[in-house]
């Protein structure tokens, strides 16, 4: 391992600290073309983001051939192994799922521990190509009657903005705690929030959310990465299939393989007549 280049962790790669450019990065995200897209761009030498499951059209590691294109070597760790949200633990447990083709020719391979390919990218050449144009990380209105909470899509949780109190919104992100901790990330008091399960993964990490909101009294849940494309909102409305979900949302009627976009129908019919 060349001394100079440390092994720099994050929660997620959208908050990544600055110091890492030129470094090696282990991001909590997933990785999908969004979080590849905002590790790259701080010119570093490698990341290993979370496989989040895999899960539907392989989302959840998208972003491992998006930085192919810019011969930055990425790998993804198996959220079986290690907590998504949390690049430290991902560094201590992480075993490795999958590598693209500039991480493999710096000797990473599936089944490395985490921290043993990120020591591999450590040899690798600062990546400086201009990252490539992404499609993600939008915001779509779905649906506002008179009357009726409005139906937001949001890419990434950290979208939400003031605006959106008293809304149902459906993101694409996943549904765990940034290090494992409560945090400020769903800062609007909203009526109802879905995520994707990526997974679920070790100790359950990829739905450690959804009874942090039960004590705002916030109905959520997560559609099932197989179901539907982690970090597209709309995928997640149109495709997903509920897995897993709080009290809150329970006691409105919340069922597994329920498609989310029938049970927010439903919400929105039971806000319809309660208001």
């Amino acid at each position: 391992m060349i001394e100079a280049v440390r092994i720099v962790t994050a929660p997620s790669s959208a908050t990544a600290p600055s110091d890492c450019r030129g470094q090696v990065l282990v991001s909590g995200s997933y990785g999908g073309e969004y979080n590849a897209y905002h590790a790259g761009k701080w010119g570093i030498r490698g990341v290993v983001l979370n496989d989040a499951g895999v899960g539907k059209r392989c989302a959840g590691i998208r972003g491992l051939d998006y930085l192919d294109r810019v011969d930055l070597a990425a790998a993804a760790a198996d959220a079986n192994t290690c907590h998504i949200g949390d690049g430290d633990h991902m560094l201590e447990f992480g075993r490795v799922s999958f590598v693209n083709r500039a991480a493999a020719r710096w000797g990473c391979r599936a089944g490395d521990s985490v921290r043993g390919c990120a020591e591999r990218m450590c040899h690798a050449p600062v990546a400086t190509a201009a990252m490539p144009l992404i499609s993600g990380g939008k915001r779509y209105s779905i649906a506002h009657q008179p009357g009726e909470p409005a139906i937001v899509c949001l890419d990434a949780a950290p979208m939400l903005e003031p605006a959106d109190k008293g809304r149902i919104v459906i993101t694409g992100s996943h549904a765990a705690l940034f290090r494992g901790k409560p945090d400020d990330v769903i800062r609007p008091q909203v009526r109802a929030i879905f995520f994707s399960d990526a997974g679920v993964g070790m100790d359950a990490a990829g739905i450690a959310r959804l009874p942090v909101l039960d004590a705002r009294g916030i109905a959520a849940g997560t559609a099932s990465a197989d179901s539907a494309e982690i970090g597209d909102s709309r995928s997640i409305y149109e495709d997903g299939v509920l897995s897993h979900f709080n009290a809150a949302a329970s006691t409105l009627g919340a069922r597994r393989g329920v498609r989310i976009r029938e049970f927010v129908a439903a919400l929105v019919e039971h806000w319809r007549v309660s208001s």
